[in-house]
């Protein structure tokens, strides 16, 4: 097994006293000061995320959008250039082999962000499926670092960095999954309108030689606002709260859209593409569900341990769970029996052999004010 691999910011954050966890391949920054502080800062103020760990291809071609139709099992050619779609890798069986975020760049060029663990097979399934169609599909995760800037002081701090200018169109006037271009210090970057902590924000998609005079910008210029560094730790729990999936925990090559509650990214009108027929066959089956759990006390329930009914019978298994930051009480995402899976059923998480009483509830936990 290899070493993990760093990104251009690693000395930036050793600087700032990082501890770093093994993640997707990549040596990443879990946390600068506590869990607790970065969770809270970014839900009250602003958080500074690398995410240079995330798969970045570009699609490109004369029908390029109709190749993605195909390929994935969103609407990808009906996009106007400008916006951003979240959609999902099918195996041919349904099951998901990654959730990406697609954006349209023009007429006839797309990028597709991935997951970090999953760039080879993401790679290798969209070079496959490619054949045959005008479509060129390449790899570009070595030439771009990407950040997240996200919480409510997001906006203005953008709009304060030095360096950054000439967004195509006002960052206040770029819409939730749309992107705009803009240029820092004369090198040209996409700002889009996404993340993955329930909050307000922005990701930075720059070449990887202009990333970390980015980053120092960016600090700066949250200085009054603010604005600390993150790491994936805190990121785990405020994706948790917001009911966001993570692969490898929600999504998995054994887990359906429908199961995971993302029915809604496959049109029901949709044409053929990977992973339709399999959808077919599995919709008839009675699969478990993802729901939320809430419960009482400290002791929150983590991933793989048991959920189970009055009776003490398995129903389900936790996949993510954390002792909400925000709403101070124990959360978690489970698969659980169907029969188990409507809102304010009573069941109870087995932690370590003591059972807790939990409830189930609809997603997300927590939604930001407007």
């Amino acid at each position: 097994m290899s070493d993990p691999r760093s990104t251009a910011l690693h000395h930036r954050h050793a600087a700032l006293g990082a501890s770093f966890t093994d993640f997707g391949g990549w040596l990443m920054p879990v946390r600068y000061t506590s869990d607790l502080a970065e969770h809270h800062a970014v839900r009250t103020a602003a958080g500074l995320f690398d995410i240079s760990h995330m798969a970045e291809f570009d699609v490109s071609g004369t029908v390029a959008g109709e190749f993605l139709d195909a390929a994935l099992a969103g609407a990808i050619s009906a996009m106007a250039v400008g916006k951003a779609k979240y959609s999902l890798v099918l195996a041919a069986d349904g099951g998901i082999i990654d959730d990406v975020i697609v954006y349209r760049l023009s007429q006839e060029k797309f990028l597709v962000i991935a997951n970090a663990g999953n760039r080879d097979a993401v790679a290798a399934v969209l070079q496959e499926r490619a054949e045959g169609w005008d479509a060129e599909v390449r790899d570009v995760t070595d030439e771009y670092a990407l950040l997240a800037v996200q919480g409510p002081a997001a906006l203005a701090i953008l709009e304060a960095t030095d360096g950054l200018t000439e967004p195509g169109i006002p960052l206040a006037e770029t819409r939730y999954y749309a992107w705009t271009d803009a240029s820092f210090g004369g090198v040209a970057l996409l700002i889009a309108r996404t993340g993955y902590t329930g909050e307000d924000g922005f990701e930075l998609l720059i070449p990887v030689a202009a990333a970390e005079a980015l980053w120092d910008a960016l600090l700066a210029a949250g200085e009054g606002h603010g604005l600390v560094p993150a790491g994936l730790a805190s990121r785990d729990t405020l994706r948790l709260e917001a009911g966001m999936p993570l692969y490898g925990h929600e999504l998995s090559r054994e887990i359906t859209p429908a199961q995971a509650g993302l029915g809604r990214v496959v049109p029901a009108d949709k044409g053929d593409f990977v992973g339709k027929e399999g959808l077919a066959v599995r919709a008839s089956t009675r699969l478990p569900v993802l729901v939320g759990l809430v419960a009482e006390g400290r002791r929150a329930g983590r991933a793989g341990y048991r959920v189970v009914d009055a009776d003490g019978q398995t129903v389900g298994e936790i996949t993510s769970g954390a002792l909400s930051p925000t709403l101070g009480h124990p959360i978690a995402m489970a698969y659980v029996t169907p029969d188990h899976a409507a809102p304010g059923t009573e069941l109870a998480l087995d932690v370590r052999g003591t059972r807790i009483p939990a409830t189930v509830t609809t997603l997300p936990f927590y939604r930001r004010k407007k």
